[in-house]
């Protein structure tokens, strides 16, 4: 009865802005967008199954003598000292990871959650082909004086549409036309639909500003980072931390729009948060907890109480899940203990994990990873990802693009205008005196 109320709502939404097709909310929207691609393209919905298997990290790092600590304070005779002698350092390494294994399956969203220094960055940049570094690093910064809406119409420009070059190529049948117009009217309306769905409506004509130029707040421009990646048809999506700065309220409106991304559009949504709220926690499907680089859980979220009761742990009424959560494996969790628990309750955050690698949780995940090997669906996906070009825009359509950004960018920069005219002005008159 929902899904047919929802078919039915999704042929009342108008093409004719962002708003009117965000009258619904994002799940309707995403459930139009979903049958209207298959429609276009003539296929399903391309999937990515991330998977990883006893993944480990580890890194040399040099500690220095506790001695040195005497002579920190920044005088001429400790910095002629630090010359002149060779401070007592010796290499030790580190584990970033110890042997992870999980599964991110498409159409779900999952928490990855643990404490700072616990491995979830390390885990999500290796997961997207960025660690090691072996290039150097660029920084890819906003324009602060181009306005979030011209930020974001720039994205979607070069995060192009490649669905609609490929259900352009077909144009088999009525119903296809039909759907790739439909597509071609919510592709022109997408910058106003992302605007809506990030609660950016109220700074859209705001220019983004930096630390010399006054423009949108913190977790104004936080989000308007958030709304960049939005744009291009990614498989895949991984988000650090993106609720530093943020409220409760932007934190749950962003995490119930990825949720339904991924369940309407069959994407793989993986968000890394450090303290979600109770609201925000119950949005996500599974749940993997690191600590100290181990994974003490990776499973459904309405299990992962019942899991922990079971190795003699309770969650009190008054303790949000996500922060009774993050005490397991720490000096707090003497306070969750079961006393009539008739086993050793485990401590170390390897024992915690020696405990879930024997789980029947962790032995279903395995089975699942050994199973998913589909021969069609990793064709589709092989398929998908080389028809995928390095640049969505060819070449003369990204140098408009360019082109128009940077006069933009130019024109309001007045003070280099104002005093470029000036500095030639003066050489002018100089050079004029010469002769």
């Amino acid at each position: 009865m929902g899904d047919r109320n929802e078919s039915h709502v999704t042929k009342r939404l108008s093409y004719e802005s962002g708003a009117a097709l965000m009258a619904e909310g994002p799940q309707v929207l995403h459930n139009l967008i979903a049958s209207k691609m298959e429609a276009a393209t003539g296929r399903p919905l391309p999937e990515v199954n991330v998977q990883f298997s006893n993944l480990s990290i580890s890194a040399d790092i040099s500690v220095a003598d506790k001695n040195d600590a005497k002579n920190e304070l920044p005088t001429m005779f400790n910095e002629t000292k630090k010359m002149l002698t060779v401070s007592k350092k010796h290499t030790v390494r580190k584990d970033v990871l110890k042997n992870v294994t999980g599964a991110f399956k498409p159409g779900t969203i999952t928490l990855l959650l643990g404490q700072p220094g616990s491995g979830k960055s390390s885990l999500m940049e290796i997961l997207s082909g960025r660690f090691p570094i072996e290039k150097n690093i660029t920084c890819d910064k906003h324009y602060p004086l181009l306005t979030v809406k011209e930020t974001l119409a720039f994205a979607h420009e070069v995060g192009g549409a490649e669905f609609l070059r490929e259900a352009q190529e077909k144009q088999a049948d009525q119903a296809n036309s039909e759907a790739l117009e439909a597509l071609r009217s919510m592709s022109s309306h997408y910058p106003d639909v992302v605007v809506q769905q990030l609660g950016l409506q109220n700074c859209q004509d705001t220019i983004v500003g930096d630390t010399m130029t006054r423009g949108v707040s913190g977790g104004e421009r936080k989000r308007v980072t958030t709304a960049e990646m939005e744009f291009g048809m990614k498989s895949v999506t991984l988000m650090d931390e993106i609720s530093t700065g943020l409220d409760s309220a932007a934190t749950f409106d962003i995490i119930n729009t990825q949720r339904s991304v991924a369940k309407k559009l069959r994407k793989t949504v993986v968000v890394a948060l450090l303290q979600p709220s109770p609201e925000v926690f119950a949005l996500f499907n599974d749940v993997m907890i690191l600590n100290e680089g181990e994974a003490t859980y990776h499973g459904p979220c309405n299990r992962v109480q019942s899991y922990f009761e079971e190795l003699g742990f309770s969650c009190p009424p008054e303790r949000d899940l996500a922060d009774f959560l993050l005490d397991l494996g720490t000096s707090q969790q003497y306070r969750y203990q079961i006393d009539s628990y008739q086993m050793n309750h485990p401590r170390l955050a390897s024992e915690f994990a020696a405990y879930f690698r024997q789980s029947p949780i962790h032995q279903e995940t395995l089975y699942q990873m050994a199973s998913l090997a589909d021969p069609k669906a990793l064709q589709r996906a092989e398929d998908h990802l080389e028809k995928v070009p390095v640049f969505q825009q060819e070449l003369l359509p990204s140098l408009r693009t360019l082109l128009r950004r940077q006069v933009m960018v130019l024109y309001r920069n007045k003070p280099f205008i104002i005093g470029r005219v000036l500095m030639i002005l003066i050489m002018g008159l100089l050079y004029s005196t010469v002769f």
